[in-house]
């Protein structure tokens, strides 16, 4: 290299080294700095790395110096911080939609946003090989092209499967494309979702992203959104689809905890007696609807409407006859 052209990389090369090898609890020293710029053919003195300390500190870089056995330096703020490094380590490796393979890459990278001393440390603390993921290494590629769709506002077409017993694609309706305007997506219990209006029912629905294949923009104009985000998810329970509907339910006090979780602190918890208060709700009655109200056990009641109520007397008598057979 030459020794100009060396020159005028210097700095970076200096920034660069310090935001990789250096903590509070890995301070590097001068000489340490001056051996990294020999390994590129820099030379370079005492008295100059000192200038270019300083100028990187007026660039920006906060660089602290400590003095113990010998005088060193490290970086004091990054752009992420460890805790922050952490949480973006357990979300990519808690999601679903991530396969196994790509999770690993991620977390190379995301490590890379710290020291290596902090990278190894985060690399202890990941457990991938348990995690249930998804077989699909095209979602994380199909996520970014759906949301190139719909901030272009225009349709898309795909073919949607589920995997049978022999964990084989069996394609929905033998295959058939497809075709909605892209309204938002959604990530929900690990997974993401499309949410999107097709055109042959005119009713929103939602798609996993993971059992989406064969995805493509079309140059046709979206029709225009229905549904707030915030609005449409507070109704669904796991993301299943069902009538939506306003009902009425009747909890014990001691689960107020579960509604304001469920449903958010706006929701009015009107009280119905000393033990018991009631809400009004819209909900997608689904049977994931029914699930979350029967893992509550005796602590909620439907109230109405009177054929929602009926739904869940009919499921919990499909669900005793198993047991008595």
């Amino acid at each position: 290299m030459a020794k100009t052209s060396g020159q005028k990389l210097k700095l970076l090369y200096l920034k660069d080294y310090l935001l990789k090898n250096s903590d509070e609890d890995h301070p590097v020293t001068v000489q340490d700095m001056i051996a990294h710029l020999q390994s590129y053919g820099i030379s370079a003195e005492r008295k100059s790395i000192y200038g270019d300390i300083d100028a990187l500190q007026e660039y920006g870089l906060e660089i602290q110096m400590v003095k113990s056995k010998s005088t060193g330096y490290f970086v004091t703020d990054r752009d992420f911080q460890l805790p922050e490094i952490k949480l973006l380590v357990d979300a990519v490796q808690s999601s679903r939609f991530i396969t196994h393979s790509k999770t690993l890459a991620l977390i190379g990278k995301i490590e890379g946003l710290a020291s290596i001393h902090e990278g190894k440390s985060l690399h202890r603390q990941v457990v991938v090989q348990n995690r249930v993921k998804s077989m699909n290494e095209s979602v994380y590629y199909n996520v970014d092209l759906l949301s190139e769709a719909i901030n272009k506002g225009v349709k898309i077409k795909f073919k949607y499967f589920d995997y049978d017993r022999a964990k084989e694609k069996k394609y929905r309706h033998d295959g058939r494309i497809y075709l909605v305007s892209p309204e938002f997506l959604v990530w929900d219990d690990e997974n993401y979702y499309l949410v999107a209006c097709p055109d042959d029912t005119g009713d929103t629905r939602h798609y996993r992203v993971d059992k989406m294949s064969h995805i493509s923009m079309t140059e046709v104009r979206a029709a225009k959104p229905k549904n707030k985000p915030d609005e449409y998810t507070n109704t669904l329970f796991g993301m299943y689809h069902g009538d939506r509907r306003s009902v009425r339910l009747r909890f014990e006090n001691a689960l107020a905890n579960v509604v304001i979780d469920r449903f958010g602190k706006e929701i009015i918890l009107a009280p119905d007696g000393d033990d018991h208060f009631t809400v009004n709700v819209e909900v997608s009655v689904s049977p994931q609807f029914m699930a979350w109200v029967f893992g509550l056990g005796g602590g909620v009641e439907i109230l109405s409407p009177a054929d929602v109520r009926e739904q869940m007397k009919e499921r919990l008598g499909r669900m005793l006859a198993i047991y008595e057979k």
